[in-house]
């Protein structure tokens, strides 16, 4: 069991790569590998605590999000596999791999026309290395606060 540690350990440190003297990079994307994407923060994945949204779509996918409104988000669809399906408010597009079929991201655009978003925390390449989850219940919100929320917690984001 000891080594088993020993190689997810190494594996994380070979995969969160240092982006500058205060920032690193994290990995991730569906299972098929054809949705990839980067995410840039100041923060290793252990001070992430992924927020569980308690809707039914979230719930279905297991989805907790992770972002950083100081970071930076580039999804990569070069074989042309990523989909959107919108629910719940219709404010959010959640990104799903049309071949594989996992949820990797969910996008909005915020009041300023930025695209913002958050990853999903079973897409990271490093998902063990992640915090425990926390519950979020934006269904809750009235369709402005949830969009003036994510504006404040989403990472500024780009998409193919």
């Amino acid at each position: 069991m000891a080594v088993a540690a020993m190689v997810a350990e190494t594996a994380a440190v070979a995969t969160e790569e240092r982006t500058s003297m205060d920032g690193f990079r994290h990995e991730g994307g569906c299972h098929c590998g054809a949705v990839r994407w980067t995410f840039e923060t100041a923060h290793r994945l252990e001070e992430f605590t992924p927020r569980a949204c308690d809707c039914d779509f979230c719930t279905r996918h297991r989805a907790a999000w992770v972002s950083d409104a100081a970071g930076s988000l580039q999804v990569r669809d070069p074989g042309g596999q990523l989909r959107r399906y919108r629910q719940g408010s219709g404010q959010a597009d959640f990104l799903i791999c049309g071949n594989c079929g996992v949820l990797v991201a969910v996008t909005c655009m915020d009041n300023d026309g930025l695209l913002r978003g958050a990853v999903n925390r079973n897409s990271f390449d490093e998902r063990h290395s992640l915090g425990a989850e926390v519950v979020a219940s934006p269904q809750q919100l009235a369709p402005e606060a949830k969009l003036a929320r994510w504006s404040q917690l989403w990472t500024p984001a780009t998409l193919p």
